[in-house]
C-alpha cells in the first residue's frame, strides 16, 4: 500500500512514498511536480525488445525533478521535431504526475495522457503537454509518461511480443492504479486520453484484455485508421532491418545501439512510396510503425472490438479536425500545388470502392478544388472517419459515446491551416508557445478567441472526468448530435453527413501486405 508523507523537513518540497520507494517533487504554482518516476525497468541489455518489466525498488528519496531521458526516436515528422528530446539515457519508462495537492483523502479524477507522434516520436516531458492549467482548472491529477516508439516499440522482431509500445502503456497504467492514491488520485476514477497516434493507443487499450479495469473512461482525439496486419508489419520489419544491414530478429536488431536505430526507420519512412504495390495504402503514411492486429496483445482492431461489447462499461468522448490533413500538406508544401491527376490517385487508393469513392466524393462536392478533394480524402481516411467510426462501434457494442469536431481554424499558417490535424492539442493543455502550438499560433501568443475555446476545452475534458459526462448530449445514430468546437461552440446533428455516407459499411480492417 502506498502512502503520501508529509513536507519533507529539509525543502519544503513535498514528498511520497510508491510502491517502489519514496519520491520527492516540486512545488509549482500551486501544484505538486513530480517527474521521471520509473513505472518499469530499463528496456535494454536483456530487456530490450522485451515486455516491460517491474520497476526495481530504491532506497532512501528519489529526486523527481527532472523528466527522464525520452525513448529512441527519430528527429521529427516532414523534418519538424516533435520537442526538445531532453537528458539521454536508457531510463525511459517514466512517468510525470501534476496533482493539486498530494493527499490521499483527496481522491480527484485522474487523467493519463498518451502522446502522438506516428508512434515514432514524441515523450511525455514535451512542452506541449505541460498539465499544469489542466490540473488546477479541472481539480485533477495529471499524468504523462513515456512508451517505446519506433523500432523500439513497434518493429515486429521474430523472438519478441508485438506492440511492446502499447504494452508500455499497460505497465504505466498499472503503476496509476497501485499508487495513484498516493497523489491524490482515485484508482476508480482514471480517464486515458490521447491524439493522433495517442489516440490510436487508447482505442487499442479499450480492445485489449491486458487493460480491462485499468481505466474508466476514455477520450480518443483524432483515432488514426491504420492497423497492421501480421504480415504487412513482418514485412515491413524485414525492410527496416535490410535498412540496418540486420536480420529481422531480436537478437541481431538488439546488436545496434538503441540511438542509432532510428535512422533505420527514417531513412525507409522517406522512401515508403517506392512499397505501394506491397503495403499500398499504408506507403503514403511514411509510417512504418502501427498497433499489429496480431492476436494476442491486440486481438482485434478496435472498432470490431468495441463493436462485440468489449468496452462496453467504459465512457466513450471521441473527436476529430475538420481539416486534419492540412498540417501534413502545408509542411511538405503542397497547399495549392495538387494535380488532378495526382488527386484523383489518392480518391481511387483511399476512397471505398476505389472509382466508386472517388465518383462519391466528386458528387459530394462538385465544387471543390483537387486540392480540397485531396485533402478531403486524406483526411477522412486517416483521422475522421475512424474517429466517427469508433463511437458508433461503442454504440453498438451497447456502450456510451460523445462525440465532438473542431472546426475553429488555426491562425498559423497564414490562415490557410484551418482546423488541421495537432490543433486540439495546445486548445487542451493552453501550451500555445510549445511545440506545435508556435506553428498554429504567430509567435505563441494565442487570440481571445483561441483562449476562449482554449478554456471550453479544458472545462469539457475534466468535466468528463469528473462525471463521463462533457456537457452535451450522447451520440446516437438517430439524431447523431455532435459538438461542434467552434468560435462559438455548437450542437449540431450529423455536421459531416456527406462524407460520413461515403463511408457507411466501410470497415476499417488491419492493412494487409499485398499480393
Amino acid at each position: 500500500m502506498t502512502t503520501s508523507e508529509s513536507l519533507a523537513p529539509d525543502t519544503g518540497d513535498p514528498v511520497v512514498r510508491t510502491a517502489c520507494g519514496a519520491v520527492r517533487g516540486l512545488r509549482e504554482q500551486g501544484l505538486a511536480v513530480f517527474r521521471g518516476i520509473p513505472f518499469a525497468e530499463p528496456p535494454v541489455g536483456a530487456a530490450r525488445f522485451q515486455a516491460p518489466r517491474r520497476a526495481r525498488r530504491w532506497d532512501g528519496t528519489r529526486e523527481a525533478f527532472a523528466f527522464g531521458p525520452p525513448p529512441p526516436q527519430e528527429t521529427g515528422v516532414l523534418g519538424r521535431a516533435a520537442g526538445p528530446l531532453g537528458p539521454m539515457g536508457d531510463d525511459w519508462l517514466t512517468l510525470n504526475v501534476w496533482t493539486p495537492a498530494p493527499d490521499p483523502s483527496a481522491a480527484r479524477p485522474v487523467m493519463v495522457w498518451i502522446h502522438g507522434g506516428a508512434y515514432k516520436l514524441g515523450h511525455g516531458g514535451q512542452p506541449g503537454y505541460d498539465a499544469r492549467r489542466l490540473a488546477q482548472e479541472g481539480d485533477v491529477v495529471v499524468v504523462t509518461f513515456n512508451y517505446r516508439v519506433g523500432m523500439e516499440g513497434f518493429g515486429l522482431w521474430e523472438g519478441a511480443p508485438a506492440n511492446r509500445g502499447l504494452l508500455d502503456q499497460v505497465a504505466a497504467l498499472e503503476w496509476v492504479q497501485e499508487n495513484i492514491g498516493a497523489f491524490g488520485g482515485d484508482p476508480a476514477r482514471v480517464t486515458v486520453l490521447g491524439e493522433s497516434a495517442g489516440a490510436g493507443s487508447v482505442a487499442s487499450l479499450l480492445a485489449m484484455e491486458r487493460a480491462r479495469g485499468l481505466f474508466h473512461r476514455a477520450v480518443a482525439q483524432s483515432v488514426p485508421g491504420t492497423f497492421f496486419s501480421p504480415d504487412l508489419a513482418r514485412d515491413m520489419a524485414t525492410a527496416l532491418a535490410a535498412e540496418a544491414g540486420r536480420q529481422p530478429t531480436a537478437a541481431d536488431v538488439a546488436g545496434l545501439d538503441p540511438r542509432r536505430l532510428p535512422e533505420a526507420g527514417q531513412a525507409l519512412a522517406a522512401k515508403m512510396y517506392q512499397y505501394q504495390d506491397r503495403w499500398g495504402r499504408a506507403a503514403p503514411t511514411a509510417t512504418p510503425f502501427s498497433p499489429v492486429v496480431d492476436g494476442d496483445v491486440l486481438p482485434t482492431t478496435p472498432w470490431q472490438a468495441l463493436a462485440s461489447g468489449a468496452a462496453r462499461g467504459v465512457d466513450l468522448l471521441v473527436g476529430h479536425n475538420r481539416h486534419e490533413f492540412r498540417l501534413f500538406m502545408f509542411i511538405a508544401g503542397m497547399l495549392g500545388s495538387v494535380t488532378e491527376d495526382r488527386a484523383a490517385a489518392a480518391l481511387r487508393l483511399l476512397a471505398p470502392g476505389g472509382e466508386a469513392g472517388e465518383r462519391a466524393y466528386r458528387e459530394a462536392f462538385p465544387e471543390a478544388s483537387p486540392d480540397e478533394l485531396f485533402e478531403h480524402v486524406q483526411t477522412d481516411w486517416l483521422f475522421g472517419m475512424p474517429s466517427v467510426r469508433l463511437a458508433e462501434a461503442q454504440l453498438a457494442g451497447g456502450g456510451r459515446s460523445h462525440l465532438y469536431e473542431l472546426t475553429w481554424p488555426a491562425p498559423g499558417g497564414d490562415g490557410a491551416l484551418g482546423a488541421c490535424h495537432g490543433l486540439d492539442v495546445p486548445l487542451l493543455f493552453g501550451t500555445f508557445d510549445a511545440d506545435l502550438g508556435r506553428l498554429l499560433f504567430p509567435g505563441g501568443r494565442p487570440t481571445p478567441q483561441a483562449e476562449h475555446l482554449s478554456a471550453v476545452f479544458r472545462r469539457s475534458w475534466t468535466a468528463f472526468a469528473h462525471t463521463g459526462d462533457p456537457g452535451w448530449p450522447r451520440y446516437d445514430t438517430r439524431t447523431r448530435p455532435v459538438r461542434v468546437l467552434d468560435a462559438e461552440p455548437k450542437v449540431l446533428p450529423d455536421p459531416q453527413a456527406r462524407r460520413r455516407r461515403i463511408w457507411e459499411g466501410h470497415q476499417f480492417r488491419p492493412l494487409p501486405l499485398l499480393p
